[in-house]
């Protein structure tokens, strides 16, 4: 008896080889917004429709591409740069720059942690008996100390009253503003149910336990904040395509990320082939991506939908991140060193000279050299350790004014997206009033628009004059999203019953 097979099932190409096909066969040169349908791809490339479909996804995701929806409900793929990524080259030198920069700052900060060691406690030592010996010389009535190589006792007294203030306030455990005071007391009286003051110290602040060093490091380069585990972001998307029922829009995308429109496309491509994405089309032209298989779960609890970007703006970092009287210790310090380092270049306080500060026999040195030890090392590095906190204090307004309009950029996105779903109009007012709630002063001129035409929104007349705002793309979409999470069946989410399972016996 003969047996006669049935056909064979589809073979799917890689994305990336089909793309590669794709791209091989379509020229965009000279015209790089040529769109694109996925059979104009399949006819060009010779490729199955599903592979020229998975393939433009693809290009999509790696050219940074967008997609249009016609009045047929037909989606279209247009690449802006065409198969070209000049952003590579521009963000190549970013990349660079924040490579040098990074280098560059912990080279300064490992200067820093050293200097700090040396200076702050080292230096500052040996300054300090060096100024005692002189002054306590001085009252000897030695007439060898007569020569006007050294300043007087009152200098030496100023000196000696700035450092011993900075030293007080900074290191004193019984100081109320100490670098210490932060610590828990383990005495007797927390063992045995004494009463508070009995044994230690107890702390005067509440204030986190922060090494002297490190906040050296807050003074002059601010506070270290931790870096952002990179996939939080695809992990809120995923989230929120769960508490969508596996639908999401680009709206979502924009909500969640923050994101513009130009980026938020080719951030879909990339998930639709990470996670066995598809694209629909509503009657209206909206666009719908569908995630059916990360429905799937064995929780009963539904998915949070992850908060909007705009209620996760992180405050503007303190400058330092210490107290006042912490800041003033470590300026007192680092300009006590400075001073010293003048002082000594001024009066030519080499080693030499100062190895014959205390000879028996009178010891005349008339010119040693600079004093690079005593003088040239601490006025360098202490103008240096000064300048870095002065640069930072002048890039700060930038950095405030930067902050600003990204607080005013989301305020935008969010009031388009809210007005939306609303289906309330979009008015230059409600914007700017908007934008200048979220930054603290009005936006500046034509930027609102700006951000408007970028989210797709084109200017349309009221019949009564006004101006209204008007977002065909986002509009649909949102109603198209909405019908597909309506009609989306909860068995997609289902996994079904276990049959077999290896910890059953």
């Amino acid at each position: 008896m003969e047996t006669v097979s049935g056909p064979k099932p589809p073979t799917f190409m890689d994305p990336a080889k089909a793309g590669e096909a794709i791209r091989a066969r379509v020229d965009l040169g000279s015209h790089p917004r040529t769109p694109l349908t996925v059979a104009d791809a399949a006819a060009k490339a010779g490729l199955p429709l599903r592979d020229a479909e998975s393939g433009l996804t693809w290009l999509s995701h790696e050219y940074r591409g967008q997609l249009r929806v016609t009045s047929e409900g037909q989606l279209v793929h247009v690449f802006p740069t065409g198969f070209t990524k000049p952003w590579e080259t521009r963000e190549a030198w970013q990349r660079a720059w924040s490579a040098v920069a990074h280098a560059g700052m912990s080279v300064v900060r490992f200067v820093v942690r050293a200097w700090v060691a040396i200076v702050l406690v080292s230096y500052v030592a040996i300054f300090v008996a060096l100024v005692l010996a002189m002054a306590f010389a001085r009252q000897g009535n030695d007439s060898r100390r007569n020569d006007n190589g050294f300043p007087g006792g009152a200098l030496a007294y100023g000196l000696m009253r700035v450092v011993s203030d900075a030293l007080f306030w900074t290191f004193h455990p019984w100081s109320p503003f100490s670098v210490y005071s932060a610590y828990p007391t383990y005495g007797y009286g927390d063992a045995y149910g004494a009463q508070p003051g009995w044994g230690y110290a107890q702390p005067r602040r509440r204030e986190p336990q922060v090494p002297f060093y490190e906040r050296v490091n807050r003074f002059f380069f601010g506070p270290h904040a931790d870096p952002e585990d990179p996939r939080l972001e695809e992990q809120r998307l995923i989230a929120a395509i769960r508490a969508g029922k596996g639908r999401i829009g680009l709206g979502d995308v924009m909500r969640v990320t923050g994101y513009p429109r130009e980026q938020a496309d080719p951030l879909m491509a990339k998930l639709m082939l990470d996670y066995d994405g598809d694209v629909a089309v509503s009657e209206d032209g909206g666009i719908v991506y569908r995630f059916p298989e990360i429905r799937k779960t064995v929780s009963e609890e539904r998915t949070a939908e992850p908060p909007p970007a705009w209620s996760r703006q992180k405050p503007l970092e303190p400058l330092t991140g210490n107290s006042g009287a912490t800041n003033f210790g470590i300026v007192a310090l680092n300009a006590f060193n400075l001073l010293m380092g003048g002082w000594a270049i001024e009066n030519g306080l080499t080693i030499e000279r100062v190895s014959h500060l205390f000879d028996r026999v009178p010891y005349y040195v008339h010119d040693t050299g600079v004093p690079i030890v005593f003088g040239v090392i601490p006025v360098v590095f202490s103008l240096l350790l000064f300048a870095v906190p002065v640069i930072r204090v002048l890039r700060r307004p930038r950095r405030v004014k930067k902050d600003a309009e990204e607080r005013g950029r989301l305020a935008v996105l969010r009031t388009v997206l809210e007005r939306i779903h609303a289906k309330q109009p979009v008015t230059d007012r409600v914007v700017a009033d908007a934008w200048q709630k979220a930054a603290g002063n009005p936006p500046p001129p034509k930027r609102i628009d700006r951000e408007l035409v970028a989210l797709g929104g084109d200017v349309a007349i009221e019949p009564e004059g006004q101006t209204r705002w008007r977002f065909a793309d986002l509009e649909t979409e949102a109603s198209a999203v909405e019908a597909e999470r309506e009609a989306a069946a909860e068995e997609e989410a289902r996994v079904g019953e276990v049959i077999f399972a290896t910890d059953r016996h």
